[in-house]
């Protein structure tokens, strides 16, 4: 099984969203675009841009920690824009 990490950004304020899960990262975006809770339902609709695989779901939950950190923000805003500037895809 694997398991995803992905940042996803609010197209409604531009903020950005970092998630985990053990679906397919595609269909994790269309339940947050359906907007199944309180905050999506108030920041969607979202795009998707960047992810990384994992297949052992501790290390994503820990990598989802750090991004989530002061220092992991400062990193997650480095790929952001390194993936916006070689005009990179988030589905690889």
């Amino acid at each position: 099984m694997s398991y995803f990490i992905y940042f996803i950004r609010s197209l409604r304020n531009n903020k950005i969203y970092v998630g985990s899960t053990g679906q397919l990262v595609v269909k994790r975006l269309e339940q947050h675009n359906i907007g199944l809770n309180k905050w999506t339902k108030e920041n969607g609709p979202f795009e998707l841009l960047y992810y990384e695989r994992y297949y052992c779901k501790k290390d994503v939950l820990q990598r989802e920690i750090f991004y989530k950190s002061g220092f992991g923000r400062r990193i997650r805003d480095c790929i952001i824009s390194s993936v916006s500037a070689i005009g990179g895809s988030a589905y690889g």
